[in-house]
């Protein structure tokens, strides 16, 4: 996955001494610091804070349970409505979510309830003799599922409530998705997503069936016929390229494939690490990237956009993460040329600097190279075309790479629903798409129980 860096010396460091970079972000709050945290909840008759979450957990409740040291109550209340309540208590930028509602963050106060960390706290110290649902009775209906993502699980052990049998499809050899492939390391440290698919499988009725790639050795139209529904959870597995010549050169990759190496390596000596690297893009998986490397022992890291901070699609929590970091950020410049060593490598890049004129990004005219020994795009990703061969698959792709739906996530075929980043439904975050698999569960149920209801 990370040949195009074999050139390079691996990290410095001890795998002990590098993991040592690599845990929680922030360090979990203790039993007196959550109850004292707890009672900073006012418990909003309203709750801005739970319409603030795309999942809908009932903030104010489970924060009640944790003040009356009810923590396995608070953490089923958590779980019901997102069963990935511990993975999105580290991940969820709750600084523009929930806790940007609370009635807390204000001037005299200066923060709010820290609502994240508290959710955290009540899944992490939970205890439960077994998994804590129960599926309903047998339909006798079965449901494909493509994609062990946070979109598709969710799905799945929604529909294993509901009383269906779920087949998952997936491509690679881990479920998990992006939790298991794409987040930040300190942020889902450990074998935390697989001891989250674990906790999330104990519902039963869920098969998941690895090395299953839609387009390759599974194809749309064929689970269509043999499946009661089809939910599609999709990630962006595609990386956008930059079209620019010397992208295929050694030394340059994209950002997410480096940061899947990153997560399944067993020993992180021996990763490749550039002295000296280029990042370019404005997300939060840009960050991600920067920040990583810079910890893996890199000496200079410079991440760069092509706009302004304030266009940046990261948050400021994660701009602060980066700085913290010492990664260098470099605005005001887009991507011109990579710059190629005598060997045809990496060795840097050439900007063009850039401003924006009449509301438009303009170019300046003016240069700066950025000497690096690995570039990583972080630019973006998009879904990989459908075979040619599957007509459904066709149908269903959109001229902008996402599949459109309807609000209950339906398709434009009939029993084929869709979710998570494969949608154009509002931002690409890990709660919103367990809400897409959520919601998508309901809708197949619905629509399967007013089939059979049907008169023959």
């Amino acid at each position: 996955m990370i040949e195009t860096l074999q050139h390079l010396p691996p990290a410095a460091d001890s795998h002990g001494a590098l993991a040592a970079q690599f845990t929680d972000l922030a360090p979990p709050l203790t039993s007196r610091q959550a109850a004292i945290e707890a009672a900073r909840c006012l418990y909003c008759y309203d709750a801005p804070c739970m319409r603030a979450c795309p999942t809908g957990i009932d903030v104010a409740s489970f924060i009640r349970n944790i003040h009356d040291q009810n923590i396995n109550g608070a953490a089923i209340g958590i779980l019901k409505a997102n069963i990935f309540g511990g993975s999105c208590a580290r991940v969820c930028p709750t600084e523009i979510l929930c806790e940007s509602a609370c009635v807390r963050n204000h001037y005299a106060e200066r923060e709010p309830v820290k609502i994240g960390l508290l959710q955290r706290h009540a899944i992490d110290n939970a205890s439960f003799a077994g998994h804590p649902f129960t599926r309903a009775p047998a339909t006798g209906k079965t449901i494909a599922v493509v994609g062990a993502g946070p979109a598709g699980l969710a799905c799945a052990h929604r529909l294993a409530m509901l009383g269906h049998d779920v087949v998952v499809f997936e491509a690679r050899p881990k479920a998990g998705g992006l939790n298991e492939y794409g987040i930040a390391k300190y942020k889902l440290p450990g074998e935390f997503a697989q001891q989250e698919v674990d906790f999330l499988l104990q519902i039963g009725g869920i098969d998941i069936q690895y090395g299953q790639a839609l387009g390759e050795n599974l194809q749309l139209r064929d689970l269509h016929a043999r499946f009661d529904a089809v939910f599609l959870g999709l990630g962006l597995g595609a990386s956008r390229r930059l079209g620019l010549t010397g992208e295929d050169a050694p030394g340059l990759m994209a950002a997410t494939d480096y940061i899947a190496a990153l997560r399944q390596a067993d020993d992180l000596s021996t990763l490749p690490v550039p002295r000296r690297a280029i990042v370019i893009g404005a997300g939060n998986t840009a960050i991600d990237m920067a920040v990583q490397i810079k910890r893996l022992g890199a000496d200079e890291v410079t991440l760069v956009y092509r706009r302004g901070f304030d266009a940046m699609s990261a948050t400021a929590h994660e701009i602060e993460i980066a700085k913290l970091n010492f990664v260098c950020i470099r605005t005001w410049a887009s991507p011109l040329e990579v710059l190629l060593d005598d060997a045809g490598r990496v060795a840097g890049m050439r900007f063009e600097e850039t401003r924006m004129e009449e509301g438009r990004l303009a170019r300046t005219g003016a240069f700066v190279e950025i000497a690096a020994d690995a570039v990583f795009k972080a630019i973006g990703q998009a879904m990989a075309p459908p075979s040619e061969f599957d007509l459904v698959a066709q149908d269903l792709w959109q001229d902008g790479g996402r599949i459109a739906v309807d609000g209950a996530l339906r398709t434009k075929v009939p029993g084929i629903y869709a979710g998570g980043d494969c949608v154009a439904l509002g931002q690409d975050l890990t709660v919103q798409a367990v809400q897409h698999g959520k919601l998508a569960a309901l809708a197949i149920h619905n629509d399967i129980v007013s089939e059979a209801a049907w008169p023959t």
